[in-house]
């Protein structure tokens, strides 16, 4: 249990799924499926303050390095022709949305990103990265919970 746990932790961690696949991982493994969404939601809302201390002090030192920079600015512009209408358009309510959605490319982390780039306010960008994190994790675990049950 402590091991599949640490997994399913990690998975939301990461931007190679977030809780989007923690959460799946988790009740696959015949976690507790409360514990799995708690542990889950708690490891992605952690992905916020991990990126904007990334963005505001890593990512200036690594800026120097040419394949960095390159990468960074590809992102950077994807993020703002993306997203940065919409967010820039409905603020608040745009960023819930964005990192709600449970697809690849929204989250925490493109939110997180989109925050930086388009300077949005970090307590109510906060805010509204937990709000879509906590919507985009119960749509995973239902999902999941009714597929795990063949009821989908």
């Amino acid at each position: 249990m402590i091991k599949d746990s640490i997994i399913a932790a990690l998975w939301s961690l990461s931007p190679f799924g977030e809780a989007k696949v923690g959460i799946p991982y988790g009740i696959f493994h015949d976690l507790n499926i409360y514990w799995v969404l708690l542990i889950c939601f708690l490891s992605n809302v952690l992905v916020f303050p991990i990126m904007m201390y990334f963005l505001d002090n890593v990512n200036r030192y690594l800026l120097g390095w040419k394949r960095y920079k390159k990468s960074a600015i590809w992102i950077a512009r994807r993020a703002k022709t993306g997203s940065g209408e919409k967010i820039n358009k409905y603020g608040f309510w745009g960023l819930i949305f964005f990192v709600m959605i449970p697809l690849p490319g929204t989250g925490v982390y493109a939110g997180s990103i989109a925050t930086y780039i388009l300077k949005i306010e970090r307590k109510s960008a906060f805010v509204a990265n937990v709000i879509g994190i906590f919507f985009s994790s119960v749509i995973v675990w239902v999902t999941t919970i009714l597929a795990y049950k063949g009821i989908g």
